[in-house]
């Protein structure tokens, strides 16, 4: 089976610093896989690599069987219609000045030809799909929760119609309340709308929960992937029963 968003062998140099350091990573259509470890381990990079943001110094990038690695800009434009993204931090995600009308039809201007009543009824369509009314297509950054704001996120990403989303820790900078719903929203639009998620993750527990694959990342490379289950319950790499034990300490103490 062709994998919707891969890795091949890649590597990301920052002069002398390896990155990312010939990994291997595929997620496949409908599924969500989790990316987990330590901040620094290269989780992030590769997410950047995977939107072409940074790009290869070694290996190949590919969406739907076509290689991205060298890509055009004119194609890229293309890709990032199907590869959308949502950032960790909602508060910093959207311009203070934007009204969330502005924000979510952002995109879809950008795709161009539609007028200002489709537009609004596109929007408004939107925030349903994210658990927000209408009403708050008035409203502004400064005037919305934690979770409002990521859900507007959400909903801006969702704008281009794409078949993946990468969710760049998308939960941590929430109330813990708020987790769980914004875990629970992204587990119903995984099924309503068929998408594909790589998740970047070090909350193992909500990689467990949300995720079907797990990949395991240390210093610039996979140590482990598989089942979900599998790798974050039975581990067979030292460096992944160190992130299970460092998890169950912190428990022990809270």
């Amino acid at each position: 089976m062709t994998a919707l968003l891969s890795a091949e062998n890649v590597t990301v140099r920052f002069g002398t610093h390896r990155a990312v350091d010939g990994v291997d990573l595929a997620l496949h259509e409908g599924e969500t896989l989790g990316l987990v470890g330590e901040s620094g381990s290269g989780k992030t990079t590769m997410l950047r690599l995977f939107l072409r943001l940074v790009d290869a110094s070694d290996g190949s990038v590919r969406f739907a069987g076509t290689d991205i690695t060298r890509a055009r800009e004119a194609d890229l434009r293309a890709l990032r219609r199907q590869v959308q993204v949502v950032f960790q931090n909602p508060h910093a995600a959207l311009d203070p000045r934007m009204s969330v009308f502005a924000a979510v039809a952002e995109p879809l201007r950008l795709l161009g030809g539609r007028r200002r009543p489709a537009l609004r009824e596109q929007v408004a369509a939107l925030l349903a799909d994210v658990g927000l009314g209408s009403e708050f297509m008035a409203r502004y950054p400064h005037e919305l929760s934690g979770g409002q704001k990521q859900r507007v996120c959400i909903a801006r990403a969702l704008a281009p119609g794409p078949r993946v989303l990468l969710l760049d820790e998308p939960t941590s900078a929430l109330d813990v309340s708020v987790q769980a719903q914004i875990i629970e929203l992204l587990a119903a639009l995984r099924a309503r709308h068929g998408l594909a998620y790589l998740f970047v993750s070090h909350n193992l527990a909500v990689v467990r929960l949300l995720c079907e694959r797990a990949a395991v990342m240390q210093s610039g490379r996979i140590v482990e992937q598989g089942e979900a289950a599998q790798v974050l319950v039975e581990p067979r790499h030292p460096y992944t029963r160190a992130l299970l034990d460092s998890v169950l300490r912190v428990g022990r103490v809270a």
